[in-house]
């Protein structure tokens, strides 16, 4: 099997896909802690359908470079969210399901109207679980995507504890001059570059996942936030890399892949904190 990995790893697309991948994974992870704590876990799912829509719509005009019309519309369906899930009339849960679901629909709907592929029906399934654009990868997008991830982890860093702050207490947080609703509007940006980047690895059906699951098990052994959050970072990467390894070595869809070692991985932490007596999620 080691002989097989490293003939596999002379192909630049298999070192592409486990750069981009661990990556990813580090990004996802850093912030999916935060969004389980304010009780937003399911903002992946919902700006990832609107990714999807937005690279349908990309696909119809023919563009060589869909993460210029991307990467846009789902920072600004991020800030749209934010802005409507504060809204009385429409609460947060209600604004991802409506906008999820609108994007979704919107998206197929465009694909099978205007679309000139003979495999419709491949591109929404590679698209929906990144089964195999993952390994389709070229050095610009590897480039692309290294720069975005050096930016969101820079940006984790410098701003880690407003981050914080906001995460357990936004009224104390403003009370004490933080602007709250600024770091709000960081943070949704932020996981909307994360997902547009997400969707070549596991697809708009499982970005959630890859945000959530090394989270919940972080969670499961250790209670401070810092803590936490490292321990999520790493469970992530080695997650996300063992997925991929297999996933080259076993031939099976990358997406689902790595959601099944990060269940795996979870249900690891569980018992392990059970264990320990390790703090309920």
């Amino acid at each position: 099997m080691l002989e097989k990995l490293m003939l596999y790893l002379q192909y630049p697309f298999v070192r592409y896909a486990l750069i981009v991948g661990v990556l990813i994974a580090l990004c996802s992870s850093l912030l999916g802690v935060t969004l389980v704590l304010k009780r937003y876990s399911f903002i992946g799912d919902g700006l990832s359908h609107v990714a999807f829509g937005a690279m349908a719509i990309a696909a119809v005009l023919n563009l060589t470079n869909d993460m210029l019309l991307v990467l846009p519309i789902t920072v600004l369906s991020a800030v749209l969210l934010l802005r409507t899930g504060r809204n009385a009339k429409i609460k947060g849960d209600a604004a991802i399901a409506m906008i999820s679901v609108g994007a979704l629909a919107f998206g197929y709907l465009i694909m099978n109207i205007f679309s000139t592929s003979s495999n419709l029906s491949g591109d929404v399934c590679s698209t929906l679980f990144g089964s195999t654009s993952i390994l389709t990868l070229n050095e610009k997008e590897v480039w692309l995507c290294a720069v975005l991830s050096v930016l969101v982890v820079v940006i984790f860093i410098l701003f880690y504890n407003k981050i914080f702050a906001v995460t357990f207490d936004e009224d104390f947080s403003a009370a004490t001059g933080t602007n709250a609703n600024a770091y709000n509007l960081l943070i949704a940006i932020v996981i909307a570059v994360i997902i547009v980047l997400a969707m070549n690895l596991v697809g708009s059906l499982l970005i959630s996942a890859l945000v959530i699951f090394p989270a919940l098990s972080a969670m499961r052994l250790f209670k401070s936030f810092k803590r936490v959050t490292i321990c999520s970072a790493v469970l992530s990467v080695v997650c996300a890399f063992s997925g991929i390894v297999l996933s080259v070595l076993a031939g099976t869809p990358v997406g689902s892949t790595i959601v099944g070692v990060d269940v795996a991985a979870f249900a690891i932490c569980c018992a392990a904190g059970a264990i320990k007596g390790g703090v309920k999620a």
